[in-house]
């Protein structure tokens, strides 16, 4: 660890690593370079098989032959959407974006065609990648709705249809050579408050950032990564994809989470690293306690998205024997700030989200002032450093009141700071629902369900739960009229929202507890369902 002796709540970026003056697409030519034969990446079936495999030199040239299709297609700048379950074409789209100079953007499959929608028309988007169909979700019929209309976008291609990806279209093909500080990826998140916004990542802070978490898990070159986690998150296609790369790793890579999948392989493949949001790693648990695989591979499990449990952790260590760290960011910051390490104590795991990155200041600033606060005094958790994001797309304002006048971008967490520069995060100035290390926001959800015609008001809070971190939770109240059931009003959501936004606890209100200038006090909501004040629907 750092040995530290803070006298504020203000820790100085360290330098005990540098900066990564680099690209996505110089890293991918690095690594063919040096390990051409070298393992890079194993796809496993959705029934746990193994099915195709790359080397580093197999999985360039097909990134090399991918990027100059697209480049007949799109220009440099120009952003193509990726919506679809993990795969290897998303990450050989990832690294042909990359050599192309075009602008990955990450859309969630579980996406219902409002959602896409979004996504698509936010970003301008040229073209739409998908699949036919994921887990019952018709996808091409959903993209093709989606789609209608919007301008800008020319292009909807089936990623698994090998003719189409690799089209040729009126451009004359060839690289384009980005430079570290240009736009590599837009991804959706909510900022501090509100409807989803397009954090613009650059290439320094993605490849920086994927190498500073593999040097603090202590990750060994070659090493055999796991790759469940959605690609469509940070922590798949930068965490993981980019951190794999730069260790001259393999990625063994799993279409969607299965615990049993991933245990067999684990001990079929000897995979070192785990990294998965608190729910997964419970169902791994529960999967090997009841058929008990070979895992004395495995030398790191780390977890994050929301505040991870003591006793998960103490289980985690017990069941797989291996050690266990946490992870703290977002999506604006590329996305990891702090981080434990291996010889962390117990104490420091269950209790905090462990020290910064290198080359990353994080001070708690009280929000009255914008002071540096006190150590151990909760205030909001701010970040300075190489992986703040370029900006809000197309929205200033926000940028603005994310990023202050000194370059510290406000997380929208609350938190505290010891003495040696360990975080404990406390809470959320932001009304951001996190499920399952999900972000989800109330407003998308409120205004869906606004649409039903029984629905005069309605109010969406996140409320504690052991399992999934936090559920999502509507207080509603009805206009006059005929009674609606909860079983209606569910199906109402799934027509317009993915499945981790419905509600899972209803509530009738009769009106809300409202600040001053009349919005809704949803702390104080949330207090009231947790005790019991409101009528079950």
């Amino acid at each position: 660890m750092y040995p530290l002796d803070l006298k504020e709540a203000h820790c100085p970026a360290q330098g005990d690593m540098d900066v990564l003056d680099a690209t996505v697409s110089a890293l991918l030519r690095a690594a063919a370079a040096e390990r051409p034969d070298a393992p890079a990446l194993l796809e496993i079936g959705m029934d746990g098989g193994p099915r195709r495999s790359w080397s580093y030199g197999a999985l360039l040239s097909d990134a090399e032959r991918l990027a100059l299709a697209l480049s007949t297609r799109f220009a440099p700048g120009e952003r193509i959407v990726v919506w679809s379950p993990n795969s290897p074409e998303w990450l050989l789209v990832e690294y042909a974006c990359a050599l192309a100079g075009i602008t990955l953007v990450t859309a969630n499959p579980s996406y219902q065609a409002p959602e896409l929608r979004y996504v698509l028309e936010k970003s301008g988007a040229a073209a739409l990648f998908l699949v036919a169909e994921f887990r019952g979700n018709p996808m091409a019929r959903i993209g093709a709705e989606a789609a209608s209309g919007l301008p800008a976008l020319r292009e909807i291609t089936d990623m698994e249809d090998e003719a189409a990806l690799h089209a040729s279209g009126p451009r004359a093909p060839g690289f384009h050579e980005a430079r570290p500080e240009d736009e590599a990826q837009l991804q959706f998140t909510s900022g501090t408050t509100g409807f989803p916004k397009g954090a613009r990542l650059h290439h320094r802070g993605l490849v920086t950032n994927a190498r500073f978490y593999a040097g603090r898990a202590g990750v060994r070159e070659g090493a055999a990564w796991s790759c469940f986690m959605p690609m469509f998150h940070t922590a798949g296609c930068g965490m993981t994809a980019l951190g794999a790369l730069q260790t001259f790793g393999r990625i063994v890579m799993f279409r969607a989470f299965d615990p049993n999948a991933i245990l067999d392989r684990v001990e079929a493949d000897r995979i070192e690293l785990l990294g998965g949001v608190p729910t997964m790693i419970f169902a791994m648990l529960e999967a090997q306690a009841q058929r008990p695989r070979d895992v004395s591979s495995l030398r790191m499990i780390v977890s994050g998205g929301s505040m991870v449990a003591p006793e998960l952790v103490r289980r985690a260590k017990a069941g797989f024997g291996c050690g266990v760290m946490t992870v703290y960011g977002q999506t604006e910051t590329s996305p990891v700030v702090t981080q434990h390490w291996p010889e962390d104590s117990l104490e420091d795991v269950t209790s905090s989200v462990g020290q910064p990155l290198p080359q990353t200041a994080i001070s708690i600033r009280r929000m009255e002032d914008n002071s540096v606060a006190a150590i151990d005094e909760q205030g909001e958790i701010c970040i300075h450093g190489y992986c703040r994001m370029l900006g809000y797309d197309g929205d200033e304002a926000a940028t603005a009141k994310t990023i202050d006048a000194e370059g510290w971008l406000h997380t929208g967490d609350l938190g505290a700071m010891d003495a040696r520069g360990y975080v404990r995060v406390t809470g959320r100035v932001k009304e951001m629902i996190i499920r399952g290390g999900e972000n989800l926001f109330p407003v998308e959800i409120e205004n869906a369900l606004l649409e039903h015609p029984a629905v005069a008001e309605v109010a969406v809070v996140g409320l504690p739960d052991e399992k999934w971190g936090e559920i999502v939770a509507a207080a509603i109240r009805f206009a006059p009229g005929p009674a609606v059931d909860v079983e209606t009003l569910r199906a109402h959501c799934r027509a317009r929202l993915s499945p981790q936004k419905t509600p899972s606890v209803w509530r009738v209100a009769t009106g809300f507890p409202l600040t001053g200038s009349g919005k809704v006090k949803r702390f104080a909501l949330r207090d009231e369902i947790l005790a019991g004040k409101l009528a079950e629907l």
